[in-house]
């Protein structure tokens, strides 16, 4: 008769030992709160009924039902369970948008915009209001904006890291040319509209320096990183017509934000004394990031190790400088997006680096916290409150003249320049893209007092008209688009 081995003795005397530890803890724990349940603390005795029918109020209160469910309730509607579910129904939702974007040829971004104002007030707010009120209560508006925010941040910097300033000054005149009357002509267009549109939209105690001069930022922005996406999709980011568009489109994202910068340091400031201050200050930061911060940079990323803790190091390192920067920024009143900017244009221009930051940074912010700006932006955006004939006629009004002053501006100076009509339609209909870009101009106007609502809701429409566009109006042109520009040399 076979013995067991000796391993099976002291393998089964191990689980002896644990069951002996479990049953002594779980016995030592009983007695122990069993011996303590009728101690009362002292000092709280005086108070201990006011304070347990405060308790029994707010739990009545909160949860639907007694015992366990409504235990689940209460942790369910925390501020914290309330954002995650948040977090789940954005992030689901942009997805499934994404993808029916990306089927439709459309950038997967304009799912993710479009699912943001399905899940605000003009769609599941109109049809299943208490839905909305359920994942999105207003007690919850600030995290979710906060959060938004910080994508928004990363993006920003993303956006100004993809800027290539050698690229910009290396390219003619031409192109250079094209760049200011796609900012210029949208931007006289705007001011002009802004004629009309300032005593019926704009919020009471907003001066009409400000709100035309924001209208004209609005209509000269291109969405830089959309535009980029969409000659990639197309394989023209190789051609010169790419070159030159990506060019314009760096010069306008730059020109746009110091614009906007003046605007909101107009609006933040309490007197002329001020606002030359803040520009002033704006100026100093942005001379020490180009004069400082940059060389800086150069030197550490040269003699930086790119293993898993250098990762780590060069991670934090640019972290810290970006929220630094929209800090700096926000403390001297024109923005913190404006400094997340500034922080992705001084980045060094080594290739490697650039993709190392761009795949560690942007992937995350792109599509964890980007939707929920989105979101953000659809609660915001408020299409019923355009209730009347009058209201649909400015939208259109504002969407004509946004596509005239940036796809017409652009066209005709690139006609000028010696381009072929094709091509400089081309053109006119790649700056004519807004994006997402657009989406953080408006809602930093709405954030400051600027827009009101209903301008708010008809601009978003505009942004989303002309990004849409975009493709299809491509598409018309695509076989002349493939030929040679017909350019002068100088472009190249």
């Amino acid at each position: 008769m076979s013995t067991p081995p000796v391993s099976s003795f002291s393998e089964a005397r191990t689980y002896l030992v644990y069951l002996f530890l479990l049953l002594f803890s779980l016995a030592g724990i009983w007695g122990i709160l069993a011996r303590g349940s009728h101690l009362v603390p002292h000092q709280t005795v005086a108070h201990s009924g006011a304070v347990a029918g405060s308790v029994g109020v707010k739990q009545a209160e909160a949860a639907p039902t007694d015992g366990i469910v409504g235990q689940l309730w209460i942790n369910l509607r925390s501020p914290l369970g309330i954002l995650f579910t948040q977090i789940i129904v954005i992030l689901i939702a942009a997805r499934v948008f994404n993808r029916l974007f990306r089927l439709m040829g459309q950038p997967p971004v304009m799912g993710e915009m479009v699912a943001g104002i399905v899940l605000g007030p003009s769609v599941l707010g109109l049809f299943y209001p208490a839905a909305m009120n359920f994942v999105f209560p207003a007690v919850s508006m600030d995290t979710l904006r906060l959060l938004s925010q910080l994508g928004v941040v990363l993006f920003m910097f993303v956006v100004g890291m993809e800027l290539n300033l050698t690229h910009i000054r290396e390219k003619g005149s031409a192109s250079i040319m094209i760049s200011h009357a796609s900012i210029l002509v949208p931007f006289v267009m705007g001011t002009a509209l802004s004629l009309f549109l300032f005593q019926p939209l704009a919020p009471a105690g907003t001066s009409f320096t400000a709100f035309a001069l924001f209208i004209g930022v609005a209509m000269s922005i291109t969405a830089f990183p959309v535009l980029a996406r969409i000659l990639e999709d197309r394989g023209l980011s190789k051609t010169v017509l790419g070159s030159i568009a990506i060019t314009c489109a760096a010069v306008d994202d730059v020109t746009a934000w110091c614009v906007l910068a003046l605007v909101i340091a107009i609006v933040k400031a309490s007197g002329i004394a001020v606002s030359l201050g803040t520009i002033v200050f704006t100026g100093v930061f942005v001379l020490a990031m180009f004069m400082i911060v940059r060389p800086w940079l150069g030197r550490t990323v040269k003699h930086e190790s790119y293993d898993r803790s250098g990762d780590r190091r060069m991670i934090a390192t640019v972290m810290v400088i970006v929220l630094a920067c929209a800090l700096i920024t926000e403390a001297i009143g024109v923005h913190a997006l404006f400094g997340a900017f500034m922080a992705g244009v001084i980045m060094p221009e080594s290739v490697a680096f650039r993709t190392f930051l761009r795949e560690k940074l942007e992937t995350f912010s792109s599509s964890a916290l980007l939707p929920l700006f989105f979101a953000f932006t659809g609660l915001r955006t408020e299409i019923g409150l355009l209730n009347d004939w009058s209201s649909w006629l400015t939208t259109i009004i504002i969407i004509a003249v946004a596509i005239a002053g940036k796809l017409g501006g652009s066209m005709l100076m690139s006609r000028w320049t010696g381009m072929s009509w094709s091509h400089s339609y081309a053109i006119g209909v790649l700056m004519n893209t807004r994006g997402l870009v657009e989406l953080v101009v408006l809602n930093i106007g709405y954030d400051l007092g600027i827009l009101s609502g209903r301008i708010f809701a008809m601009l978003v429409i505009m942004a989303l008209v002309t990004t849409f566009m975009t493709g299809p109006l491509l598409s018309l042109v695509k076989r002349q688009i493939d030929e040679p520009l017909g350019l002068a040399q100088e472009v190249t």
